[in-house]
């Protein structure tokens, strides 16, 4: 039976959430960065630069996040204004810890899904050439 030909959902939902609820678990600020340019994204344009904006998704800063499978939504507040973020995962560039930067940053076409390797002989199976050890004396 062959299974080359399987289609998965993106894991970057999966993904999003883990890493959130990672970040949240310790005792860190969750930021994300998005890609204001993508269709369908709603977000706060003034604070966009360069196409990007990085959103605090911390509990203390949004009200009902809701990290679905299709989009990042939730409500905040922008100088004093309230609004209704949504983000659609594509346009999810990373999502990382402000304290220290750990997170991950996802891949500019879309996926985070990592590519496996091609079928057939590993580089571990491929004859490698013989050498000699080599030991130098050290005074």
């Amino acid at each position: 039976m062959a299974i080359d030909n399987i289609s998965m959902s993106s894991s970057r939902p999966y993904l999003i959430r883990a890493l959130n609820e990672w970040i949240n678990d310790n005792n860190l600020t969750p930021h994300m960065v998005v890609d204001a340019t993508c269709a369908g994204v709603n977000v706060p344009r003034q604070f966009v630069e360069n196409g990007k904006i990085v959103l605090n998704i911390s509990p203390g800063a949004v009200r009902d996040l809701m990290l679905g499978n299709d989009a990042v939504g939730f409500s905040a507040r922008f100088s004093g204004t309230s609004m209704r973020v949504t983000v659609p995962v594509i346009a999810v560039v990373a999502l990382y810890a402000r304290e220290n930067g750990q997170g991950m940053v996802f891949g500019p076409d879309g996926s985070s899904d990592p590519t496996p390797p091609p079928a057939g002989p590993t580089s571990s199976d491929e004859k490698k050439p013989e050498t000699k050890p080599k030991l130098k004396l050290v005074k």
